[in-house]
């Protein structure tokens, strides 16, 4: 499994929030403990399907995020499987508290999906656009965070995590996204496992979300340099996959991070927890810088903070460069 660097497909684009809504509506039909939870955002969300076909299972909580996490645990504590929804904002910061007291440290079986995650909300501005949620879930025991690449990644995650016990953050945007895991015969996801999309022995880049196909993109401009890179989707960030990290690390001695999000405590902080206890290479990040995003296209926004192919491509000489040196330096 996996994709040729020379020949890469055209990758159709959609919204891996669109997925969301379809898994839910299959999952309802086949699981009657399935309850679904937004605050005026179904449309947004996609949650509108289920609460269409299962209204009796659906409940719109208002404007009041912190209440819905509240009633999700106590929902979660009479058997029900509960997928809350907001956007990523709302889902994480302004109820960190409910996550932390009522879901995350009772082990309740509440799966918290947001969407518009990210700078790409664009013209909602710095007030909407969380860069800090993969952080704020990280550091909250017994937590997991899944970040799909695309929208069949982010349809089997969904059918994947109903079946498992215990809280979940799941983390999408608001664009469309090239669809990847289509183009891989015989790919599913697996928790906690992350898949090497593209085989290299130079460098390898790990990314997440739609970092994935800024990551690709960045093999074929680096392959026409004579420099083989070697693309991960790192979709599950907690747990991290620590043993294929370490195995890329020492295959291909540098390592690139990519990820919409706070350089700080993110994808990347979380790659640089397994190599200082494991193996030592040089890693190099790419990521929002430690600033408040701004109003503008979604393109505009990518190009301005860094979220590029170029940077990856600048990032990855850099790794390479290091692989001799023993002072670690960071690319920004």
């Amino acid at each position: 499994m996996g994709l040729d660097i020379d020949n890469l497909p055209k990758f159709e684009v959609d919204e891996a929030r669109k997925a969301y809504g379809k898994a839910l509506v299959e999952l309802g039909e086949k699981n009657q403990n399935i309850v679904v939870m937004n605050c005026d955002l179904s449309g947004s969300c996609k949650t509108a399907d289920f609460c269409a076909k299962f209204p009796e299972r659906f409940f719109n909580m208002g404007i009041a995020e912190q209440n819905m996490m509240g009633v999700a645990a106590g929902l979660a504590t009479t058997g029900k499987t509960v997928f809350a929804s907001t956007f990523a904002m709302f889902a994480t910061g302004r109820v960190f508290d409910q996550i932390r007291q009522s879901i995350a440290y009772p082990r309740m079986n509440v799966k918290i999906v947001a969407t518009h995650a990210g700078i790409t909300v664009g013209g909602d501005g710095a007030s909407h656009q969380t860069n800090e949620d993969i952080a704020l879930m990280r550091v909250i025991p017994n937590m997991s965070i899944i970040v799909p690449m695309d929208y069949n990644e982010t349809y089997e995650v969904i059918h994947t995590i109903a079946d498992l016990s215990g809280p979940f953050y799941v983390r999408m945007g608001r664009s469309k996204i090239p669809n990847i895991s289509k183009h891989l015969p015989g790919y599913s996801f697996e928790f906690g496992k992350s898949t090497m999309l593209v085989d290299g022995s130079d460098v390898t880049i790990i990314a997440m979300g739609l970092m994935v196909g800024k990551a690709l993109e960045a093999a074929v401009a680096l392959k026409k340099e004579g420099i083989s890179a070697r693309v991960v989707n790192m979709s599950t960030v907690k747990p991290i996959d620590e043993e294929a990290i370490v195995k890329h690390a020492r295959e291909t001695g540098a390592i690139v991070t990519a990820e919409e999000h706070n350089l700080l405590f993110g994808l990347g902080s979380a790659v640089a927890e397994v190599l200082t206890h494991r193996v030592k290479v040089p890693e190099e990040n790419v990521g929002i810088p430690d600033v408040f995003g701004e109003s503008g296209q979604p393109d505009e926004l990518m190009e301005k903070y860094g979220l590029t192919v170029n940077e990856i491509v600048k990032c990855c000489h850099r790794a390479i460069e290091r692989k001799d040196e023993d002072i670690p330096r960071k690319c920004k």
